[in-house]
């Protein structure tokens, strides 16, 4: 395995959380993910399940503050955890701002230099990462679910309707769920895309949905309490398309919570247990 490097592992709820690095095609540079493989692997392929962290974060922040180890591993769910954005090539203004550049990679395919080089986080997601794993790991390449949180829910739900048949399952937590329409989708966009708005539609939930594209039944959780409600994420766009065009969403408000891990946390077994209902399914 000569393209995939083993960073560290760590014995965990009977199976072990694998931190790998490797060169990239898509990323023209080093990429970062990590796994959790459960027992169940030592027998049989399982099902991979693979989540999109939010803005700031990298490939540890699942494994150490969502609470899915002890789920997955009773499942029998393989989860894999991307970095955020590429790191390994530098551009000017990477690192001015949190919710641009490093980190904060939004999970699409850049068209404007020099963004294009290397952010195309889309295609590494949804097409380089799931080779690399059924190449090298246990996991069933026709049993795929994606979810996220944040950036990382947007980056979900774009990848499961820009790219019918190849996920089973979807969910998110507090997803950015109409970009176009939000400071940081527009920050992010303009940058990444260019000033043409039409251009945004292709990497944009919302838009995707009333374009016409379909995805399986969605699962959303959203805080009530969540800063970032109001301004960011505009939910109730994603809700009335969904709606309007017949695509199935259980979106679900909690009062009280916010924007983070804690939120997450509370709920992650539910998601588990949603994606693994239809990824363990016999057919």
């Amino acid at each position: 395995m000569t393209d995939l490097a083993l960073r560290s592992r760590h014995r965990c709820h009977g199976g072990e959380v694998r931190f790998y690095a490797h060169p990239s095609v898509e990323i023209g540079g080093e990429m970062r993910f990590a796994v959790f493989v459960p027992a169940q692997a030592a027998q049989q392929a399982v099902p991979v399940l693979f989540y999109l962290a939010g803005l700031t974060c990298n490939e540890e922040t699942f494994t150490t503050k969502a609470a899915a180890l002890g789920p997955a591993a009773e499942l029998g769910v393989m989860l894999v955890a991307p970095d955020t954005s590429p790191r390994d090539q530098r551009y000017p203004g990477d690192d001015e701002s949190w919710d641009f550049g490093l980190g904060a990679g939004f999970y699409l395919d850049a068209t404007v230099m020099p963004w294009r080089q290397s952010y195309r986080m889309h295609a590494y997601v949804t097409r380089e990462l799931p080779e690399l794993i059924a190449r090298h790991l246990p996991g069933r390449r026709d049993r795929l679910g994606i979810f996220g949180h944040s950036m990382g829910g947007h980056g979900a739900l774009v990848a499961a309707l820009r790219n019918a048949g190849l996920y089973r399952s979807v969910s998110a937590f507090a997803p950015i769920a109409a970009p176009s329409r939000c400071p940081w989708g527009e920050k992010a966009f303009s940058r990444y895309l260019g000033s043409d708005r039409t251009a945004w539609r292709a990497w944009d939930a919302t838009a995707l949905l009333e374009g016409g594209a379909r995805c399986p039944p969605l699962l959303i959780d959203q805080g009530q309490a969540d800063q970032f409600l109001e301004q960011q994420l505009h939910p109730h766009l994603f809700e009335a398309a969904c709606r309007a065009t017949g695509q199935p969403l259980m979106l679900r408000r909690h009062d009280g919570y916010d924007h983070g891990y804690y939120f997450i946390s509370t709920l992650m077994a539910d998601h588990i247990r949603h994606h693994a209902s239809v990824l363990n399914a016999n057919d």
